[in-house]
């Protein structure tokens, strides 16, 4: 063991054995958290640093050519919004006087249909839009709308004490932007072919009146649905439940979410209303096979909030034979998961 020189004078001596080699040098701390200071504070290499054109490729824009496709193609002049890149055309609801809460309404405070356009990758536009309906209009308009390439994604009421009773569709799609425009004019061309046959809004659905008092036979629909439903003085309810998740705990049909039919009248002249729960990508599914079979929808709504998956409530009306009824929910059910 060799001696080393201490400090004030003081010999101390060394527990560590000669070594034929000097020990490697030895940083304090302090001197580390500086050197790993430095090195995060280097740029990184030429090579590694992107430009914002390589990090981001360029936005899609609508094109004048795009812009006057669907000033011809809707039949309105719209109005373009650079700093979004959407192009919105507006129909103003002037024909039928409204009136809410005894007030004369106008178009300005909310009854005026829209449709807006904007570029998307790929060369494909999207359209979303807001279509004011009386409720004789909602689904002609509707199964137009649907047979054209758009979607139905919601459909509501704004007020209360609104006379006539107006209604708002909600409408979405992707594609050709001559597609796009072309089917919004379809929509709207309907409402203008329904309401040159009737100035009016009609204050009921087309058909007989169903009889008061019910005798729906339930066997027979107990299997066309393939359940077996509840009977109270002549009606019949069929409900069926889905398991759901809302703020992280497992609900079902109890909880409310269940599809339900409810028949009424006689099994000749019946009517049924209900509620389908649809997860989001087959409500579309669901709105083309009920309309297709003549169901009316009357509401396109959610019911909860932080559901997993989430899940679309659709509410409907339908009047004909109970059986043929029966046929067109069940058709609908065997869209679901």
């Amino acid at each position: 063991m060799a001696p080393r020189a201490g400090g004030r004078g003081a010999t101390i001596v060394s527990m560590t054995p000669d070594l034929p080699k000097r020990s490697p040098l030895r940083l304090g701390p302090t001197v580390c958290a500086l050197a790993l200071l430095l090195m995060a504070c280097q740029p990184p290499a030429a090579e590694e640093q992107a430009t914002p054109s390589e990090s981001a490729p360029a936005a899609p824009a609508l094109t004048d050519a795009h812009k006057t496709a669907i000033d011809e193609l809707t039949g309105v002049a719209g109005a373009y919004a650079e700093a979004e890149d959407v192009y919105r055309v507006s129909f103003p609801r002037t024909e039928v006087p409204v009136t809410v809460d005894g007030w004369p309404f106008q178009p300005f405070m909310g009854i005026t249909s829209w449709a807006a356009f904007t570029a998307m990758p790929g060369g494909e536009s999207m359209v979303m839009g807001d279509l004011t309906l009386f409720e004789d209009e909602v689904n002609p308009v509707m199964s137009v709308a649907l047979d054209n390439g758009l979607e139905v994604t919601a459909l509501h009421n704004h007020f209360f004490y609104d006379s006539p009773r107006v209604m708002f569709m909600h409408i979405g799609g992707h594609g050709g932007v001559e597609a796009l425009a072309s089917a919004v004019r379809k929509a709207f061309d309907k409402v203008k072919e329904i309401r040159a046959a009737a100035p009016q809004p009609a204050s009921a659905f087309p058909g007989p009146r169903v009889p008061a008092a019910s005798s729906i036979g339930a066997e027979a629909i107990d299997q066309i649905l393939g359940v077996q439903g509840t009977v109270s003085s002549g009606m019949y309810k069929a409900v069926i439940g889905r398991p759901a998740k809302m703020h992280g705990r497992e609900i079902a049909g109890q909880m409310g979410v269940n599809t339900w039919a409810a028949f009424a009248g006689s099994d000749e002249n019946a009517v049924v209303d209900g509620d389908f729960a649809m997860h989001e990508g087959e409500l579309q599914a669901v709105l083309k096979s009920l309309r297709g079979a003549g169901i009316n929808i009357v509401a396109i709504h959610n019911h909860m909030m932080q559901d997993e998956p989430r899940f679309v409530f659709l509410h409907y009306w339908g009047k004909g034979r109970a059986s043929e009824l029966a046929q067109a929910i069940r058709a609908a059910l065997d869209l679901l998961g």
